[in-house]
C-alpha cells in the first residue's frame, strides 16, 4: 500500500512538473520547452520565466557589480524580437560602464529531443550610441516559435550615484523576477518602490562587517531581497502619461556617502541649496534680471491699457506674436535674454523668461514654474533632481487671481498652457521666500458640442446644417489645426465622412472674447430606404467609434489631463409624408462617486425629433479602481452611438 502512495505521489509530481514552467532558476525544464501558452494572458507573445540580479557595491573596487540571469519563452513569432538584446552603457570622464561573462543559449525541441545552441562570441556587439553611451548588444541563435532563451552577464560601473535600477514590469508578463542586493551602511540611497504592483517578498537583513580595508576600518551592509510574481506585461493605452512614471520598479539615489576616515559627503541637495545654486545659474537665474534689455521693445500702446490684466494681457500677445519658438526645450542649457531678441527666435526657456522680464518691467508678478512634460515622466519630490525638469512656464497673479502662461504657441490664449504641460504639479521659483510645489491644472473643463438640424426630403434625402463649438483644450487643438482656407477646413470632414456633403463652412475663434473656437456648415446625404421604410442613423458624427480601453487589466491610472464633456444634439424634421414609427428608448449612467455621467434622451413631437446625447468626465484622472466601471461606460457610450436606429416610413 505505502508502494502505492509513493508511485502515486512521484506520478503527480510529473503531472505538475509537465503542466508548470520552472520558475526557480534558469534551467529549462521539458515542461519549459513543451508547453506554448500562456493562460493567464493569451495575447502574450513572449513570458519571462525566470529573472534574478545580486548587485553589490565591491569591496575593493567600490564599483557597483550585478550579475543579472533571464530565462524567456518564446510563445510566437511577434515574440522574436526577445532575442534581441541590447543594453545600454554609460561613459564619461574616462570612466565607463562594461559587460563581462555573457553566457546565452537557445534551447529548443527537434525531433523530439532537446537542442541548445550557444551564442558565439563574434555575434556580440558594442557601437556608439552618442557622445556618452555605448550600446552593447547580441541576438540569440537559432530562435523558433517554443524556443527558450536564457541570458546571464556581469554589469560593472564606477557610477554608484544610482545603484542600479530594477525594473520588475515590461512589454511582455512574467512569472518570476527576483532582486538581491547589498549596499555597505557608509553609503545612504533614497529608496523608493515606483508603480502600483506590490511586492511579495521586501527582507531586509544586516551582515556585520561586509566590507574591511586594510587600516581595519570596516562597513555592515544591508541585504534586501525583492521579488514580484505573476507580473502583468504593461502595455501603453490612451489616457496615460509617460510609461516610466508607472513601470513597477526598485529606484536609488545616493544621498550620503560616509568615509572610513570619518568625513562626509552629502551629494543630494536640499531645496534651500539648490534654489541658491539656480539664483546665480547663468542660464536661469541672471537671466530673470535682464530689464535693461527689454527696455524698448514694446511700443507705447501699452501704456494706455487700463489695468494690469490688460497689460499683462498686451505683453503675452507681443511675445507669442512676435517670437517663435525653435523647437528646443533646454531650460539650464543654452538661454540668452539677448540672443532671442536678436533673432526672434528662441528656446521654451528663453521664450518665456523673455516673456517674464517683459511683466516684470511693467509691475506684473510673475514666477517661473519648473515643470516636467507629460512625456518626460513625473518629477522627484523627495530632494531636488534637476535633470528631471525640461520645461519652463510663468504663473502670474493679478487682483488675487492667478494665470499660467506660455508664450511658445501662438494659438495659445491668456491663461493657458499645452497640453503636454498638464503633468501634476511643477516648482515655482521664488527666490525671496523660497520655492515650491504648486498643482497644474487647469481652470476650467473642456467641450465639444454638435448641434445639428436636419430636414428629412420627400427625394430620399435630407439637408441641415452643423455646428460644431469647441472649449477649452479641444478649443486649442482645433486652433492648432486651423487653416484660413476653407477648402482645407471642409477636406477632413469629406475624407471623414465620404457619404455626405459638406459646404458653406464658416469658422470663428475666439468668439465673444471667449476660448471658443465655433465650425458651421452645411450638410447633405441619402436616406436608407428599404421598401416603405426609412432607417435614419441619428448619430451622423460619432464621439467614439469603438472602445479606447481594451485592456483585461490595467495598472496606471486613466489620466485624461483635464475635464471634458462631450455634447450631441440633432433635431431631425421631416414632412407630412413620413411618420415615425420607432424611436429609441431613454437612457443614463453614472460613474460611481458621481464622476462621470452619460445621458441618452430622445424627445418626439409630432414630426419633430430631437435627440440629446451627453457625456462628462468630472475628474481629470481616475484611479486604477475604476478601470473596469470606465471600461463598461466606455461601452455603453459606444454601443448607444453604434445601434440606435429611427424608423420612418413613407405614406403612400
Amino acid at each position: 500500500m505505502r508502494i502505492l502512495v509513493v508511485i502515486a505521489l512521484l506520478f503527480t509530481n510529473f503531472l505538475v512538473s509537465q503542466n508548470q514552467f520552472n520558475t526557480k532558476d534558469l534551467t529549462t525544464t521539458r515542461a519549459d520547452l513543451e508547453l506554448n501558452e500562456f493562460k493567464q494572458d493569451t495575447t502574450a507573445n513572449a513570458v519571462v520565466l525566470y529573472e534574478s540580479g545580486n548587485a553589490k557595491i565591491d569591496e575593493k573596487s567600490f564599483n557597483l557589480i550585478l550579475n543579472y540571469n533571464k530565462k524567456i519563452k518564446i510563445l510566437n513569432r511577434n515574440g522574436f524580437n526577445q532575442a534581441s538584446v541590447k543594453i545600454y552603457l554609460y561613459n564619461s570622464g574616462g570612466n565607463k560602464e562594461k559587460i563581462t561573462n555573457l553566457i546565452a543559449t537557445t534551447t529548443n525541441i527537434e525531433d523530439g529531443k532537446v537542442s541548445r545552441i550557444k551564442l558565439d562570441d563574434s555575434q556580440i556587439f558594442e557601437e556608439k550610441a552618442d557622445e556618452n553611451h555605448t550600446i552593447f548588444k547580441f541576438i540569440l541563435p537559432n530562435i523558433k516559435e517554443g524556443s527558450v532563451i536564457t541570458y546571464s552577464y556581469t554589469f560593472e560601473s564606477p557610477f554608484i550615484y544610482k545603484f542600479n535600477t530594477w525594473r520588475f514590469q515590461e512589454e511582455i508578463p512574467k512569472l518570476y523576477s527576483e532582486y538581491n542586493t547589498s549596499i555597505p551602511g557608509n553609503y545612504d540611497y533614497n529608496i523608493k518602490l515606483v508603480g502600483e504592483l506590490k511586492l511579495d517578498a521586501n527582507e531586509s537583513t544586516i551582515k556585520k562587517g561586509c566590507v574591511e580595508r586594510n587600516n581595519g576600518a570596516s562597513a555592515d551592509c544591508t541585504v534586501g531581497k525583492y521579488a514580484m510574481q505573476d507580473i502583468p506585461a504593461f502595455i501603453e493605452e490612451d489616457y496615460m502619461t509617460s510609461a516610466k512614471n508607472y513601470l513597477s520598479r526598485i529606484e536609488y539615489e545616493l544621498k550620503v556617502v560616509k568615509g572610513f576616515d570619518g568625513t562626509v559627503n552629502n551629494i543630494t541637495k536640499n531645496w534651500e541649496t539648490t534654489d541658491s545654486e539656480l539664483r546665480t545659474d547663468s542660464d536661469f537665474g541672471k537671466q530673470l534680471k535682464k530689464e535693461n534689455l527689454v527696455n524698448k521693445l514694446i511700443d507705447p500702446e501699452l501704456l494706455n491699457q487700463k489695468s494690469d490684466l490688460d497689460k499683462a494681457n498686451y505683453i503675452f500677445d507681443f511675445v507669442k506674436n512676435n517670437y517663435n519658438w525653435n523647437n528646443y526645450y533646454r531650460i539650464f542649457k543654452d538661454v540668452s535674454i539677448k540672443e532671442v531678441i536678436e533673432q526672434k527666435s528662441g528656446n521654451v526657456a528663453e521664450i518665456n523668461l523673455l516673456l517674464y522680464n517683459l511683466l516684470k518691467k511693467h509691475g506684473i508678478q510673475s514666477y517661473p514654474v519648473l515643470l516636467s512634460t507629460r512625456n518626460n515622466g513625473f518629477i522627484t519630490k523627495l530632494y531636488p533632481v534637476i535633470s528631471e525638469f525640461n520645461y519652463v512656464i510663468l504663473r502670474v497673479e493679478i487682483d488675487g487671481e492667478s494665470y499660467f502662461l506660455d508664450a511658445t504657441d501662438s494659438a495659445l490664449n491668456f491663461g493657458e498652457i499645452p497640453f503636454k504641460c498638464l503633468n501634476q504639479y511643477g516648482r515655482e521659483m521664488d527666490f525671496k521666500n523660497g520655492s515650491h510645489w504648486i498643482d497644474i491644472k487647469p481652470k476650467t473643463s473642456s467641450a465639444i458640442q454638435h448641434k445639428i438640424i436636419v430636414k428629412l426630403n420627400d427625394d430620399g434625402t435630407f439637408t441641415g446644417t452643423l455646428t460644431t463649438a469647441k472649449t477649452g483644450y479641444n478649443a486649442l487643438k482645433a486652433r492648432q489645426n486651423y487653416t484660413r482656407d476653407d477648402q482645407d477646413n471642409l477636406k477632413q470632414f469629406k475624407e471623414k465622412y465620404p457619404d455626405y456633403t459638406f459646404g458653406d463652412i464658416e469658422v470663428e475663434i475666439n468668439k465673444n472674447n471667449k476660448s471658443l473656437f465655433t465650425e458651421t456648415m452645411s450638410i447633405s446625404g441619402p436616406l436608407t430606404t428599404i421598401g416603405n421604410k426609412i432607417y435614419l442613423d441619428p448619430f451622423i458624427f460619432k464621439i467614439f467609434t469603438k472602445n479606447p480601453l481594451q485592456l483585461n487589466k490595467r495598472t496606471y491610472p486613466i489620466d485624461f489631463g483635464f475635464k471634458n464633456n462631450f455634447i450631441y444634439n440633432i433635431k431631425i424634421e421631416s414632412s407630412d409624408n413620413y411618420k415615425i414609427i420607432e424611436t429609441p428608448q431613454e437612457k443614463s449612467y453614472k460613474l460611481s462617486n458621481n464622476s462621470g455621467l452619460l445621458v441618452f434622451k430622445p424627445i418626439q413631437k409630432e414630426n419633430i425629433l430631437e435627440l440629446s446625447f451627453r457625456v462628462h468626465f468630472y475628474n481629470t484622472m481616475y484611479t486604477t479602481n475604476y478601470y473596469p466601471e470606465l471600461k463598461s461606460f466606455y461601452n455603453d457610450i459606444v454601443k448607444i452611438q453604434n445601434n440606435t436606429v429611427i424608423v420612418l416610413e413613407k405614406n403612400n
